[in-house]
């Protein structure tokens, strides 16, 4: 893409024409912060070069590019610099970029994608035929092949590998040229030279076979260098477009219209943009939430993939939230909008899933310094490789030099952290659990304690119906169904507790009273209330939380929360995994002590204050623990921002503006044992990676440098080595 976006260039200081790639983190009249999908990348070096380039720009604050997916993020002033200055300024500098919309950047992809794959298949085909050419010369006896064949046949090789030299190999080249113009050394530039030093030498061995480059070709090791190292390559591009899809199956979940209710009873189709918080909107079976909000009416399974990972469907009644881009699967569900736009839950998982792909973790980075000068090194080495065996055999000085080159290419070296962070970070996503902070995974393997909050933490957002009784010699069970009637005529929470399948339609004269409750009068006339124990009734049970009664017929009701469904099995697998498990909470002690019990907490504590809650985590990190602080993100801020590791629940705007390190917005406890077994894995796949690298390279360079290790092998070992960081990362999917 050379040029901004039709309608961009006119208006690129206007907010809402940069809003679907924007966010703006210290207001309208602060930096922005876009995010850019780039093509053209091959290497980490390729990170390092675009920053430099955008940095050099008016306007620009900062800029981070992500070598594994492919992602710019760039703080800059709309107002004093274009968009399409910044697109032109990336295309100087040798890459396209696009903004992080999900049309323009998968068009971008289908292109670098269909590229990628016509280098890659010029360079198989032709390495084949140029293997077959070569077959004679390896196989025939002395005096077999007469020296006109044999020369016809090298012949043919080289027609077969001008192709792959001008077309497939230029990436490495454009790549070299644009490391060594930026002054940085990365993996193209011994790749770069390594194909070039090994055409041109066979080149002058078969215009000149007995000139000083010897007789021996290398048109074959070099076309299936070029093959296989492009067939990595390949993989590496098809993982990173992988991140990007699952992202934008994420933001492309929402419908293009909704079935908006209006107060005279009609119903008008509007675009998802045009709803606000209080409309109602209609969802029929087979169609997306096009908001987030809660049902007002109707029952029906829905789809939560997009928070879950997870096809099975959830049972959803009125007061249950729901969220936008989930499913609904049947029935006809009329829902009260919440939030809308950038605040929705989707939104929310789209600006953390690309903030945390554009990231270049601090191991990324000395990564790529320790690759840079390894590559220094390697071209030293090289080049004393060669001028020493030009003195010992002058026929073979380029075959080692050009061995030393190719084997020694840092690229398992570079991908080895950046193709497991990020598959790491995939995993989690679609577990429900978005990491904001890449560097969260290896603190993670680091803790030893897990605190929880209770109130929306361990237990659910809202209150259950526990027991139900009378005194006064009524129908409990009567009563009740009565009761839920009355009670979905109320909004209180309360009252939405008890509401789920009650039959609002006898009450007449519905009144509701600020602190006390609601009441109204049923068929006969006879008035009724639901509230405080207190109102309904003279004598209240001191047991009940809610009672509903008239004169003295009355029931007494008692509501608790219930712990979330998978808590107490979240909480046993962090205990068999070895962690102290603590509970932590403002709420009664009473209250504490009763969830404490249900999920086999040992250690809780109840009543405390934010300022208690802080001194406690300060006093478990005093005695060496590290402590992971699982919360709501908002009555827990303070200890959460004192925990080694930060994860915060919840959904909705919050998700854009949080500063936890993750966000558990499937609201799934049993993700945090499972993010902790992936971070431990992560780190165990990072290590082989490296390991490999290390070893691969201790392995083959005393091999190249003593002349034993053919180009050809050189090729595949290199090629087969960034094959095998790539490949050994996607076992993280499988965790």
């Amino acid at each position: 893409m050379s040029a901004a976006p039709p309608g961009l260039r006119a208006a690129d200081a206007d907010a809402r024409l940069l809003a679907p790639f924007t966010d703006w983190p210290d207001g309208p009249a602060g930096a922005a912060l876009s995010q850019f999908q780039v093509a053209g990348m091959h290497c980490a070096a390729c990170s390092g070069i675009i920053e430099t380039a955008l940095l050099k720009l008016p306007g620009v604050e900062g800029a981070s590019v992500n070598a594994a997916s492919a992602r710019l993020a760039l703080r800059w002033q709309p107002a004093r610099i274009a968009l399409a200055d910044v697109l032109a300024a990336l295309q100087a500098a040798g890459y396209r970029a696009t903004p992080d919309v999900a049309a323009p950047a998968r068009e971008l992809r289908r292109q670098e994608s269909r590229q990628a794959l016509w280098r890659l298949f010029v360079a198989g085909f032709l390495m084949m035929q140029v293997m077959m050419l070569a077959t004679p010369a390896y196989v025939a006896e002395a005096g077999e092949l007469s020296p006109d064949l044999d020369q016809l046949l090298r012949w043919g090789s080289w027609v077969m590998t001008l192709p792959v030299m001008a077309f497939s190999a230029g990436p490495f080249f454009s790549g070299a040229w644009r490391q060594l113009r930026a002054r940085r050394l990365g993996m193209d530039v011994p790749v770069a030279i390594g194909i070039a030093v090994t055409f041109v030498a066979s080149s002058g061995a078969l215009f000149d076979p007995g000139g000083p480059l010897g007789h021996e070709v290398y048109f074959d090791s070099l076309t299936m260098f070029v093959a296989l190292l492009l067939l990595a390559r390949w993989f590496e591009l098809g993982a990173r477009h992988r991140a990007a899809e699952a992202l934008e199956a994420v933001a492309g979940a929402l419908p293009a219209a909704a079935e908006r209710l209006l107060d005279d009873g009609r119903a008008e189709r509007v675009p998802p943009e045009a709803l606000r918080p209080g409309d109602r909107i209609r969802v029929a079976a087979g169609e997306a939430f096009a908001a987030d909000g809660h049902i007002l009416e109707g029952q029906g399974w829905v789809n939560e993939a997009l928070l879950t990972g997870e096809s099975a469907p959830v049972a959803k009644a009125a007061g249950d939230a729901v969220v936008a881009g989930s499913l609904n699967l049947d029935g006809v569900l009329v829902v009260a909008v919440q939030r809308v736009g950038a605040d929705t839950t989707a939104q929310g998982i789209v600006r953390l899933m690309q903030q945390a792909q554009s990231q270049r973790p601090f191991v990324h980075g000395v990564l790529d310094r320790v690759a840079a000068g390894f590559t220094a090194t390697v071209l030293l080495l090289a080049l004393a490789a060669g001028l020493a065996w030009w003195w010992i055999e002058p026929s073979r000085a380029v075959a080692v030099a050009v061995a030393v080159l190719i084997v020694t290419c840092p690229c398992a070296l570079t991908l080895a952290a950046p193709a497991a962070w990020l598959t790491a970070s995939g995993a989690l996503a679609r577990r429900g659990l978005l990491l904001a902070d890449l560097s969260a995974l290896e603190r993670l393997c680091a803790v030893d304690t897990v605190v929880f909050d209770k109130t929306g933490t361990l237990s659910e957002d809202r209150l259950r119906l526990r027991r139900w009784w009378t005194d006064s010699g009524g129908d409990a069970d009567a009563l009740l169904a009565a009761a839920r009637g009355l009670a979905g005529l109320s909004r209180h929470p309360h009252a939405q507790a008890l509401a789920e399948g009650g039959d609002s339609a006898a009450w007449t004269e519905v009144r509701e009273l600020a602190g006390r409750g609601v009441e109204a009068r049923d068929a006969s006339g006879r008035l009724w209330r639901l509230g405080a124990p207190a109102w309904v009734s003279e004598r209240p049970d001191a047991d009940a939380r809610l009672a509903f009664g008239s004169g003295d017929c009355v029931l007494w009701l008692d509501l608790a929360e219930a712990p979330r469904p998978d808590a107490a099995e979240a909480v046993a697998t962090l205990q068999a995994q070895g962690l102290q498990v603590r509970l932590l909470s403002g709420d009664q002690p009473a209250a504490v002590a009763h969830m404490a019990a249900q999920l086999g907490i040992a250690h809780w504590q109840g009543g405390a204050t934010p300022e208690s809650k802080l001194a406690a985590l300060r006093g478990w990190q005093a005695q060496g623990e590290r402590v992971l602080m699982v919360g709501d993100g908002i009555n827990d801020a303070p200890v959460l921002a004192a925990a080694d590791v930060r994860v915060a629940m919840g959904q909705g705007a919050m998700l854009a503006r949080s500063a936890a390190d993750a966000l558990l917005v499937s609201n799934r406890l049993m993700a945090l044992p499972q993010a902790l077994q992936l971070a431990r894995k992560t780190r165990h796949v990072l290590r082989q990676n490296l390991a490999w690298a290390a070893l691969y390279n201790l392995a083959c360079v005393p091999l190249a440098l003593a002349g034993w290790l053919p180009p050809l092998a050189a090729g595949i070992g290199m090629a087969g080595s960034s094959l095998f960081v790539v490949l050994n990362a996607q076992r993280l999917n499988r965790v």
